[in-house]
């Protein structure tokens, strides 16, 4: 199919076409950027051809030269066979408007808690010049470090992950937006290495995939670095860790945030007395929990 493909597609249109059958055939997963085979299909056609991601219009039409119509087709067949996320295909990944350098030393960029951000957690926060001390726990590729210094500008941030592969990998992106000297990388387990820092606000996007979730993700996901999804039988391993030690880390007015996926009714089950306050997102309002420094579980008073 490959070499028949070469010797008679001429146009972006063709290629096109052929990407989204063979996606659709193959029974690709779209879960890291992209909601179709259609939207991913022209994501990696326009990259690959170094077009403008928001413009394939106008060059549907445009006739690829052989060593350009190869490079689509290899691509398209590396997505298709291998079932490698696109993200690490084109070792990039979008949050809204901002791009990050990712291959599979790092999850591919997905958090809700971004678009929170955005807006500065209104109306959680009321003065976003007035937070000076941000972290970001299991900071992965480093992009939700990167939005917290886009939206709290006099913010001092560390973000810390366990995986060394992973921090070499944000070091990239911290240094790419040039923000070397706002955000200190930290290797830790959770709050391990830290001691008695404080913070006015921490934001995680820790591990959540749970033990039975584990066993039936689409092949897309075995990509990925495992102890960056898997978080034991409930998928609450970290989470649980990070409301044990949290207080111990926030600022006396400082808050916590954190992603959970589809945990909602087990964490409430085991936090029953926790009044966790579910922030809206464009998944709705089960993914994202805010809690204030006094209404953790773990919350003591210095």
């Amino acid at each position: 199919m490959f070499i028949e493909a070469k010797t008679r597609f001429q146009t972006i249109r063709d290629v096109l076409r052929f990407a989204v059958s063979r996606f659709n055939d193959a029974g690709l997963h779209f879960g890291h950027g992209s909601a179709s085979a259609y939207d991913e299909a022209a994501y990696l056609i326009l990259h690959t051809l170094h077009l403008p991601l928001d413009q394939l219009e106008p060059f549907l039409d445009a006739r690829l030269l052989p060593a350009e119509l190869e490079l689509v087709l290899k691509t398209i067949e590396r997505r298709t066979t291998e079932k490698i996320p696109a993200a690490y295909l084109t070792k990039e990944a979008w949050l809204g408007d901002f791009r990050f350098y990712v291959d599979e030393r790092v999850i591919v960029p997905r958090s809700f808690i971004a678009e929170l951000l955005r807006e500065q957690l209104v109306p959680w926060i009321e003065e976003a010049e007035e937070v000076y001390s941000a972290l970001d726990l299991c900071t992965g590729s480093g992009c939700l470090a990167i939005l917290l210094a886009q939206a709290f500008p006099n913010a001092a941030i560390d973000a810390t992950d366990i995986s060394t592969d992973a921090l070499q990998v944000a070091g990239k992106n911290v240094a790419e937006y040039g923000l070397e000297d706002r955000i200190d990388l930290i290797q830790s387990d959770l709050f391990a290495a830290l001691a008695d820092r404080r913070y006015d606000l921490i934001v995680s996007n820790p591990p959540y995939v749970n033990a039975e979730a584990m066993a039936a993700l689409p092949e897309e996901y075995r990509h990925e670095p495992q102890n960056a999804l898997a978080s034991g039988e409930d998928g609450l391993n970290a989470t649980k860790a990070i409301l044990r030690d949290a207080s111990n880390h926030l600022t006396d007015d400082g808050l916590l945030i954190v992603e959970i996926g589809h945990n909602r009714e087990t964490l409430q089950h085991a936090f029953p007395d926790t009044p966790f306050t579910w922030l809206e997102t464009s998944a709705g309002d089960e993914s994202v929990f805010l809690l204030k420094r006094d209404q953790l579980p773990g919350h003591q008073v210095f």
